[in-house]
């Protein structure tokens, strides 16, 4: 699924209920508490915070496709077309950071800075 189809579809479903999106402050919180979930359990998986006894593992992909969702909705409510956004923010990293670290064809590209 593209970008512009996940952004279609969150506003399919935020759209069929009065309250619509949320305003921009709450959406970041939410954001920030689906991080937190995801941090939580990719601590609990590979950190020194072990689980408490019977907290079951959580689906490590529900929680990044949480994040996702609430990303979504927060471009959605904002206007912003991500597809087009993570172009940009690939040609940045492509022309910034494409001389920082070994590459595996080993290809030297000269330091653009």
């Amino acid at each position: 699924m593209e970008l512009k189809e996940a952004q279609e579809r969150v506003d399919e479903w935020i759209s069929q209920f009065e309250e619509g999106y949320w305003p921009p402050l709450v959406n970041l919180a939410r954001l920030m508490e689906e991080v937190g979930e995801l941090a939580r359990e990719l601590n609990h998986r590979y950190g020194a915070k072990t689980k408490k006894s019977g907290e079951p593992e959580q689906d490590l992909a529900l929680e990044m496709a949480d994040v996702l969702f609430v990303l979504l909705a927060l471009a959605n409510e904002q206007g912003i077309d991500l597809d087009e956004a993570l172009q940009r923010t690939l040609e940045k990293y492509r022309v910034r950071d494409s001389h920082r670290w070994v590459r595996k064809d080993g290809e030297v590209r000269p330091d653009p800075g």
